[in-house]
């Protein structure tokens, strides 16, 4: 085991923690941007929490400049293990009592413990160059760049090709379906015109889909913002617990987007138990992530780890759900209850259509198990560094790079659902939603697949506990990714239908 430092260098005992050099070029252009020709004076700002820290050498020290470091210790952690314990745990050297610096959220979640240190640190780690041996330190940094731009490259030429193909055969389609004006041509139809007395026919267990579309809204929302604050900076990796602590707080505060987009789309669904309804969007997936999170917690209490929430934390986070999300949510379901029900292009027959025999390769799974493949070609290179820094113990800093795939992840799994329900509906099968849901949440399925491999091939973890743990916390990170990718290919192929079946001419 080995003792590690609460930031990547030494930190100050106050004031605020220090920013890596990756501030975007953009913010940097702003910051230092002068008017006129010639250097002019210009002013500036810091970010909230990022402002640099003076150190100077014994004879020149003051208030604002302090020539003597402070260094901080964490957590134990082992390549063998999950297990994380505190640095007073073991028969270390121990500082004076001294006081404690303040975890936040995230710290805590993440199972950071803070301790003053005996050490003492006398000589001036140069500003500029404070980082150099954690990125020095990294393996593979420029295999990562490599293969980050040549995914991306990739998955953009395939998106291009996908968005072209839709589009020409589209535009062909609905040419041919307008200029069918007589009843012979009519009683002709065929393809995914032909469906369109029945494509927004109620689904199966909507109320179900409803709540799973609610909570992938605010999943997709929480993981948008919060990527685009650390693009910008203010989540900076030497800030620890910033990127969690911003994270749950969004998801806490967006309750009314989920209950919202959940009301409306029961509602469209014709459901009328909005009460069930409110109540399950309210506490079935954050349910299921808490009982796993709080199963996960009580192992790490029985281990004596130092990743064990403390009881005060727990009940802060149930505060939070039930005192702020669950309220929200409320509010939400309220106004998307009192809205009228989305008015589709077509009308509804009475009668189901019979869906004739289907093919191998359009049936509902050989179709669902493929559509997630494209999606998961685009995120596998980060995935494999975002594994590496939750369970490696190393540094991730390329929020820029994350934010594109992300970015490339909605566009990709957008393209990919709406193609495989263009092939489905030409094949007059009219049960979409459910399968675009499910084409583009596969993607999870692929995940956990990688994550097993990534346990096996990669890591040393040894033990009952640890194991657990592992996949314990995996199948929180797969049920959150499942709803995010789902809730996108679902609105993909509700914009696509709506849009294709408004455009043509229906009897």
């Amino acid at each position: 085991m080995s003792a590690r430092p609460p930031a990547s260098s030494p930190a100050p005992a106050s004031g605020p923690r220090p920013l890596p050099p990756l501030l975007p070029p953009l913010l940097l252009s702003l910051l230092l941007l002068g008017t006129g020709p010639g250097p002019r004076p210009a002013s500036a700002f810091y970010l909230p929490g990022l402002a640099p820290v003076n150190f100077c050498t014994e004879d020149k020290k003051s208030d604002e400049c302090k020539a003597e470091i402070e260094l901080f210790v964490n957590r134990l952690d082992s390549v063998e293990s999950v297990l994380p314990y505190e640095y007073t745990a073991f028969d270390f050297c121990q500082a004076p009592e001294g006081k404690r610096p303040s975890e936040n959220l995230g710290q805590v979640l993440f199972g950071e413990r803070i301790e003053p240190s005996p050490y003492k640190e006398e000589k001036i780690i140069r500003w500029a160059s404070r980082w150099d041996y954690i990125l020095e330190s990294m393996p593979h940094t420029h295999i990562q760049w490599f293969s980050i731009m040549n995914s991306l490259v990739i998955v953009l030429f395939l998106s291009g090709m996908v968005a072209m193909i839709m589009l020409r055969t589209l535009h062909k389609d609905i040419a041919r379906y307008n200029q069918m004006d007589s009843t012979e041509d009519a009683q002709e139809e065929f393809g995914w015109k032909l469906v369109h007395g029945d494509i927004f026919r109620p689904p199966r267990k909507g109320m179900l889909l409803s709540v799973f579309l609610g909570s992938g809204t605010q999943i997709l929302i929480m993981t948008f913002v919060t990527l685009f604050f650390a693009c910008l900076g203010f989540l900076s990796p030497a800030n620890r617990g910033a990127l969690m602590t911003c994270a749950v707080v969004l998801w806490v505060l967006l309750g009314t987007p989920a209950g919202y987009v959940a009301a409306r789309f029961y509602k469209s669904f014709g459901g009328e138990k909005w009460k069930t309804n409110v109540l399950l969007t309210s506490f079935l997936c954050p349910g299921i992530v808490f009982a796993d999170f709080f199963i996960m917690n009580l192992i790490l209490w029985g281990e004596g780890s130092s990743a064990a929430i403390p009881f005060g934390t727990l009940v802060a986070i149930l505060a939070l759900w039930f005192c702020i999300s669950v309220p929200l949510t409320f509010i939400g379901a309220y106004f998307g209850f009192k809205k009228n029900a989305i008015e589709h292009p077509v009308r509804t027959n009475q009668i189901p259509r019979q869906i004739p025999e289907q093919s191998f390769y359009t049936k509902p799974l050989p179709g669902i198990v493929m559509g997630g493949i494209l999606p998961f070609g685009c995120i596998f290179i980060q995935l494999f560094f975002i594994l590496n820094s939750i369970w490696s113990h190393q540094m991730y800093y390329m929020f820029g790079f994350l934010f594109l795939v992300f970015i490339i992840l909605v566009i990709t799994c957008s393209e990919a659902t709406i193609l495989l329900c263009y092939f489905h509906l030409c094949a007059e099968d009219y049960h979409w939603q459910w399968r675009s849901f499910l084409t583009s949440g596969f993607t999870a399925v692929y995940f956990l697949i990688y994550a097993i491999h990534y346990f096996f091939s990669k890591l040393q973890i040894t033990g009952t506990a640890s194991t657990i743990l592992y996949f314990g916390y995996t199948m929180i990170m797969v049920l959150i990714f499942f709803l995010f990718t789902g809730t996108i290919g679902f609105f993909a192929c509700f914009w696509f239908v709506t849009k294709i079946y408004s455009v043509v001419k229906v009897d």
